[in-house]
């Protein structure tokens, strides 16, 4: 089991500099918000698969479009945009969030209250704002903090290899 945790620990690190040299940032973006998927737990299975929201998401829409059709824990995945934090709670597992300011996100973050969806936030106020997880352009590439507590709030559980390799977790 430790092998196997190491593997797939690597396979997460190893994944994001291999992937910037052949796409592009959103689709690299997309292949994050996939693992982060794959490596939550919720406290009720999604009927019939998984679905992956955005929210003013601008160029990574295309690339977060393109998970449809993937399988997750052998169910089928979904994407669909949202445009209010009501229909997120009530069609969305995961949410990707591109609002840059404090105020939109934590309106968002509100609105969903204890509903189970694991939020994502592609600004650098998002982790202030109450994202689960903050997935930000660093010189080096992307990175990622993941708010723990918050994620727990919503019921969700993390794997113990994201939060390896998160660079900071709260």
């Amino acid at each position: 089991m430790k092998a196997h945790a190491l593997l797939l620990l690597a396979g997460m690190a190893l994944a994001a500099p291999r992937l910037a040299w052949s796409t592009d940032e959103a689709q690299l973006r997309a292949a994050f918000v996939y693992r982060f998927a794959q490596f939550t737990q919720w406290p009720t299975d999604a009927p019939g698969g998984l679905t992956v929201c955005g929210a003013q998401v601008g160029s990574s829409e295309d690339a977060l479009r393109r998970l449809g059709g993937r399988a997750l824990a052998g169910l089928p995945l979904r994407y669909r945009s949202v445009d209010t934090p009501r229909e997120a709670a009530q069609q969305c597992q995961v949410l990707v969030l591109g609002q840059g300011d404090g105020a939109s996100l934590r309106r968002w973050v509100q609105g969903l209250a204890e509903v189970p969806v694991l939020v994502v936030g592609t600004a650098p106020e998002s982790l202030r704002a109450g994202v689960d997880i903050a997935l930000l352009t660093e010189p080096q590439g992307l990175a990622f903090s993941v708010n723990h507590s918050e994620a727990r709030r919503r019921g969700l559980t993390l794997s113990g290899q994201m939060l390896k390799l998160a660079r900071e977790v709260r």
